[in-house]
């Protein structure tokens, strides 16, 4: 083979990590049919097979092991390039990728993304709604929007502000059984709990909040399916009080009961923090999330206790 096509070693790369064409096209946006030529072409192109099937995974081979680390050496030297060529751009406009949690791009965005577009209208603002983590390294998003630190140390982190989450319930749930004394009597007739339900309840225990598994009657690991089955009075929901505050037909349970805290992290690669696109939408999104906030930090409380200063 003279030439590698990094078409076909990223396809590889991508099918390795999803374990399956379809999963690794979704991922690179391609149909499955081109991803399927490019792991085939570079097969034939390296004289070795890279998968074989097992049931209906793809797995890797002895050969693809062996070579999956050195492609991926190409993909992160392809990926830092791209970076620091963004990040060296002074241009306005163009396109910012904004990663965040399908509740948060639901209840909390549309307003912010409606000031950035009035700040900077030549910028295109596009929003990955995902409960999983973007890889920024990856370019999944230039800026993701993170309710943890981030570990890495080619990003850049700063803590916004820290929300509370509370019990609420709907008026008709209300109605229905009146308002809850204590917790058990939550657990009594139907907590809605996010899944995996084992840590939704491990992270109420660490802030004092004290029910079982047993108790949460409908599971979902979608905020916004569990929101709306609140609103509609199927249980009792734990909500972002900076958006069930937003939300009408909606009481607060356990008002003397303290919040359990959602950090809010907002988050880029280095190298993007100083483009002036991404530092643009980057500091128009933390002012807003900052503006928005019941209770929140003060912003000098909020640089304190950042990864870096800006």
């Amino acid at each position: 083979m003279k030439e590698l096509d990094w078409n076909s070693a990223r396809a590889f790369c991508a099918t390795a990590d999803s374990g399956s064409l379809s999963a690794a096209a979704r991922k690179l946006g391609l149909t499955q049919p081109t991803m399927s030529r490019q792991v085939a072409a570079l097969e034939v192109g390296l004289g070795v097979t890279l998968f074989e099937r097992v049931g209906k995974r793809l797995v890797l081979t002895d050969s693809g092991r062996g070579l999956l680390e050195h492609a991926r050496t190409m993909a992160a030297a392809a990926d830092a390039m791209v970076l620091a060529a963004k990040g060296k751009s002074q241009d306005v406009t163009g396109r910012v990728v904004i990663s965040a949690t399908d509740a948060f791009s639901a209840y909390l965005l549309p307003e912010i993304i409606e000031h950035v577009r009035a700040l900077a209208p030549q910028i295109t603002l596009v929003v990955v709604a995902t409960d999983s983590i973007s890889d920024l390294r990856r370019r999944e998003a230039d800026i993701a929007i993170r309710h943890v630190r981030p570990t890495e140390s080619e990003l850049f982190g700063r803590l916004v502000v820290e929300m509370t989450a509370h019990f609420y319930a709907s008026d008709t749930w209300v109605d229905k059984h009146g308002l809850p004394r204590t917790v058990a009597d939550i657990g009594k007739v139907g907590l809605l709990g996010f899944e995996p339900v084992e840590r939704f309840v491990e992270h109420l225990s660490n802030a004092g909040i004290t029910v079982t598994a047993d108790q949460c009657r409908i599971v979902s690991a979608n905020a916004v399916v569990l929101w709306e089955m609140t609103r509609r009075g199927l249980g009792v929901g734990m909500l972002l009080r900076e958006c069930a505050e937003r939300m009408p037909g909606l009481v607060r349970l356990l008002p003397g009961l303290p919040g359990t805290p959602v950090p809010v992290w907002l988050v880029t690669h280095r190298e993007l923090h100083t483009s002036r696109r991404v530092r643009l939408v980057f500091d128009a999104i933390a002012e807003q999330l900052s503006r928005r906030t019941i209770g929140g930090a003060s912003p000098r409380q909020h640089r304190k206790n950042s990864k870096t200063s800006p």
